[in-house]
C-alpha cells in the first residue's frame, strides 16, 4: 500500500534530520526534501480525488432519500460479477440522512447488476435492508425509503458483516494517513529551521 510505503520513507527523512554535517549534508536535505514535497504533494491529489465526486461516465447516479422519523446512516455494497471472491462486494459509505433529506451516490456499474442498501439507526441496529437490480444501466435509480424493511435476512447479515470490514479499513487507513501528516508536518518544521538557521 503506498500510504504505508510514504510512512516508511518519511520516517527515513525524520531519521536524516539527525544527521547533521559532514560532506553529504547537502544530499541528506536534498534527499528530505524531495520525500517530504512528494508525500505532501501525494496527499493533496489523494484528498482532492476523494473529496470531489466520483462521477465516471457510465456511472449510475443512486440518490438515498430518507422518509423515515430518524437519521438513518446509509450503505451501499454492489455486487460485483465475473471477479475473484474477495472481490464480488464493493462497499461505501453513502453517510447519515436526516428524515426528508436525500443523498445521491455515483456507482460504476460496469461489472454489476445489483446492489444493495443498507441503514443503520444509531451504533449497530440495522432498519433497513433492499435489494436493487440494475436492468438497465442507463437509467438513474431512485431509493425512496419509506419504511424499516428488511427483505432478506440472510443477505442483511452478510451485508452487515461487509459494513464493519469497512468500518475497520476506514479505521485502519485513517491511523495511517494521520501518521503520515504528522510526519509530513515534522520534516517540514525540520526543513524550515535548518534553512532558517542558514
Amino acid at each position: 500500500m503506498i500510504i504505508i510505503l510514504i510512512l516508511i520513507f518519511l520516517i527515513i527523512a525524520l531519521f536524516l534530520s539527525g544527521i547533521r554535517g559532514g560532506k553529504w549534508s547537502f544530499w541528506n536535505k536534498v534527499v528530505r526534501t524531495i520525500i517530504t514535497i512528494s508525500a505532501a504533494a501525494y496527499f493533496t491529489f489523494w484528498f482532492v480525488e476523494r473529496s470531489v465526486s466520483q462521477f465516471l461516465e457510465n456511472s449510475l447516479a443512486v440518490q438515498v432519500i430518507n422518509y423515515l422519523p430518524q437519521p438513518i446512516d446509509f450503505y451501499i455494497i454492489r455486487i460485483q460479477d465475473q471477479v475473484p471472491e474477495y472481490q464480488k462486494f464493493s462497499s461505501k459509505h453513502v453517510g447519515q440522512i436526516r428524515p426528508e433529506y436525500f443523498r445521491i451516490e455515483y456507482l460504476n456499474m460496469q461489472k454489476s447488476n445489483e446492489f444493495w442498501v443498507v441503514g443503520y439507526l444509531g451504533k449497530g441496529n440495522l432498519v433497513y435492508f433492499s435489494q436493487v437490480a440494475v436492468p438497465n444501466k442507463n437509467e438513474d435509480k431512485i431509493i425512496e425509503v419509506r419504511n424499516y424493511i428488511n427483505h432478506s435476512l440472510k443477505l442483511s447479515a452478510i451485508a452487515t458483516e461487509k459494513v464493519a470490514e469497512l468500518k475497520y479499513e476506514n479505521i485502519k487507513l485513517s491511523i495511517w494517513v494521520t501518521l503520515d501528516l504528522l510526519l509530513i508536518f515534522l520534516n517540514a518544521v525540520l526543513l524550515f529551521r535548518s534553512n532558517k538557521k542558514k
